[in-house]
């Protein structure tokens, strides 16, 4: 369905005429700043009141196809239902040093520890259709990445570019945890993890 955001920005269309009407008609020829014109150098093959009336039609269009555009002329189609069931969960990621050790093994090589928890954390994003998912990645301090939403691909794209020491080298996982219990004692009850 076609509408307009803002149809009352509709209201402004006639204001040209408005101030044409209202404005003082003996108004002086005089100018403090002569300004060249272009258009009088040009070869001018109708009438000058044709040329005018011309500009005028231009002015016209563009002031039009300005207010409809403040208008925010939207296309909106079915709703969409989003499931409410699922669960909200904050995922918090240490980017600290000690994730730069290269214990674990992901398909036959071994890998740092940031490298594994990525891997096993994109198969889960990917796996919590109707979830709402945040993601909190600390080290020295904890800072909220991604906010809770139902765009799982925005979380795994924050995750992928989420680097060792991005905040620091040390490890403020109480920080991290204070940070998501703050995020849900905004929500109503809900089914938090």
């Amino acid at each position: 369905m076609f509408e307009f955001a803002w149809w009352w920005a509709l209201f402004a269309l006639p204001l040209p005429l408005i101030v044409r009407l209202l404005s003082p008609k003996n108004q002086q020829t005089d100018v403090a700043l002569r300004v060249p014109n272009l258009m009088n150098n040009l070869p001018q093959s109708s009438s000058p009141k044709a040329a005018k009336r011309g500009w005028l039609v231009l002015a016209s269009i563009m002031w039009i196809c300005l207010v409809l555009a403040a208008a925010r002329p939207q296309w909106l189609g079915e709703p969409v239902n989003v499931p409410n069931e699922g669960r909200e969960m904050m995922l918090a990621v240490d980017l600290s040093g000690s994730m730069k050790i290269e214990d674990m093994m992901v398909n036959g090589r071994q890998v740092n520890r940031l490298t594994m928890i990525k891997s096993v954390l994109y198969d889960f994003i990917q796996r919590r259709v109707g979830d709402r998912l945040g993601l909190i990645l600390f080290a020295d301090t904890a800072y909220l990445q991604a906010p809770l939403t139902y765009d799982r691909e925005t979380v795994a794209t924050l995750l992928d570019e989420a680097v060792i020491g991005l905040v620091g080298e040390q490890t403020a996982i109480g920080d991290a945890i204070g940070l998501a219990v703050k995020r849900f004692e905004q929500k109503a009850e809900s089914n938090r993890v």
